[in-house]
């Protein structure tokens, strides 16, 4: 009796894999501590958003492809259901410009932009602050990740023509932004720069088509805590803030063994 081979995809370990895609996000509200030689003040309960790029050529341009929002993962399986891989999640923050803040410290000048309002309250214009992790908020994480197969849910019986996976991990790494901030008439900094670091937990759904290229969509959630934002150039200013993210991701990809 002729047995019928096994399927590539019925075993994972020894595979590698690689994705890029690109994602949109939602941030929490932050209170921002701002510190220098002449000024220590907090901003409270501060909102952002991200900057979509919107379907665009720039994704795959290798000229422009830190303009639009992406992720780049690579990895590796240790066993069918387990990997390991490492990536970057080029996320954008953006504080949302002329809102009305809660402050507490002092400042040099005050009212001079245009910002002071009764009951210790700043309007955030552009002359007081901009502040934007827009090239980017760039999260560097090692992630531990599980797959397992849910073709048969599904009714798919030929998984090497296409296999539906469903996937889980958590990670941890750095925050390496690149901050754009306007503050007190002051020249910025803007250079990569380690400002702190992050966790995560994702979920996803995973479709491989023809043993070895797939798309995946993830729901990425977690937590960053930056303590050392490089705002002015001056070695002396800086800035801090922690907050969650929620991730919406969708990308492609392609698995192999070498």
């Amino acid at each position: 009796m002729t047995q019928n081979p096994e399927k590539y995809t019925a075993h994972n370990k020894g595979k590698f894999f690689i994705s890029w895609g690109g994602n949109r996000e939602s941030y929490s509200k932050s209170d921002i501590h701002f510190k220098g030689n002449d000024y220590n003040f907090t901003l409270h309960d501060v909102k952002a958003q991200d900057k979509p790029k919107g379907w665009h050529i720039d994704y795959i341009n290798p000229a422009r492809m830190t303009i639009p929002q992406t992720n780049l993962n690579i990895g590796y399986f240790i066993s069918d259901h387990y990997s390991i891989s490492v990536g970057v999640d080029h996320m954008k923050y953006v504080m949302n410009q002329n809102q009305i803040v809660n402050y507490k410290g002092n400042y040099p000048n005050p009212g001079s932009y245009g910002e002071l309002l009764p009951e210790n309250q700043i309007l955030l214009t552009n002359e007081f602050l901009t502040f934007e992790h827009t090239d980017g908020l760039n999260y560097i994480f090692t992630e531990f990740s599980r797959v397992d197969d849910i073709s048969k849910l599904f009714r798919v019986t030929d998984t090497d023509k296409i296999q539906i996976n469903i996937t889980e991990g958590i990670g941890g790494g750095i925050l390496f932004p690149k901050t754009n901030t306007q503050l007190l008439g002051r020249k910025r900094h803007d250079d990569f720069h380690v400002s702190g670091y992050g966790v995560s937990a994702k979920a996803g759904l995973n479709i491989t088509f023809f043993k070895h290229f797939y798309i995946q969509g993830e729901l990425k959630a977690g937590y960053i805590d930056m303590p050392n934002i490089r705002t002015t150039q001056s070695s002396s200013d800086s800035a801090s803030q922690h907050f969650t993210f929620f991730q919406r991701i969708i990308a492609v990809g392609g698995i192999f063994r070498v």
